[in-house]
């Protein structure tokens, strides 16, 4: 098996340290890569797009393209496991995932496992590693910094975290003429974005059922709305 980070450049850089400390943990090393394009998420967004309903330009030249590039030269794969953990949300990603990129054959063990985020948080607490930064700082996602995905109270807590991204993000959004965020009445620029709107951003506490079993005993596979209902597998998706 051979592990994989794909580098945005616009990680927080204690993503270094957390590389190191699961490749202790793996006892395999994690190989990086990155575009040969693109150095950040703020490159790719001067190009004049942001965000739309195909999603985030930065996802498309950050990592999907990283992403086709190494299977062009990995050439084949028995599987190739994600890590999306067992939440609806998640699962609809990996039932798409799977039908929109079936040669992928992606393997989807927290989902088949019933694994949730806090659950990942109590295994990393088990194993001695100490989470993501950000995750420390109260957000629920290890994404980059300032993700164009987030919402009005995550980028409010960015303006105050991270406040010389928050201006960056600003300025390309004027630049470029296009928005993060938008509301029922349009689009929403950051320099106008009031202080007290949207919803604050939870932190991702570990949950005990993971510290409490996983010593003991395997974690049951379930079956997972269709999957989460127990209908059918999430390999059984087709």
């Amino acid at each position: 098996m051979q592990v994989y980070y794909i580098d945005t450049g616009s990680g927080h850089p204690d993503n270094t340290r957390f590389l190191a400390d699961c490749e202790k943990w793996y006892e395999k090393p994690i190989y990086t890569i990155r575009s040969d394009k693109y150095t950040c998420v703020a490159d790719v967004l001067r190009k004049g797009f942001i965000n739309g309903a195909h999603g985030a330009a930065c996802t498309l030249e950050l990592k999907k393209k990283v992403r086709y590039k190494l299977e062009k030269v990995v050439g084949s794969w028995d599987g190739q496991v994600w890590g999306f953990d067992f939440d609806p949300k998640e699962i609809n990603r990996a039932i798409r995932l799977k039908q929109q990129y079936p040669d992928t054959k992606p393997l989807f063990p927290l989902i088949e496992r019933q694994i949730t985020k806090p659950d990942t948080m109590g295994m990393l607490w088990k194993a001695g590693i100490k989470q993501p930064v950000m995750y420390s700082m109260g957000y629920n996602n290890n994404n980059c910094i300032g993700c164009v995905k987030g919402g009005m109270g995550y980028w409010n807590k960015i303006r105050k975290d991270f406040p010389e991204v928050f201006a960056q993000m600003a300025q390309i959004e004027r630049d470029v003429g296009a928005t993060c965020l938008k509301d029922k009445d349009g689009r929403i620029f950051l320099d106008e974005l009031p202080t007290w709107r949207g919803d604050p951003v939870e932190e991702i506490i570990p949950d005990c059922s993971l510290i409490c079993q996983i010593e003991f005993q395997e974690i049951m596979d379930r079956q997972v709305e269709r999957v989460l209902k127990g209908e059918i597998s999430i390999n059984d998706v087709a």
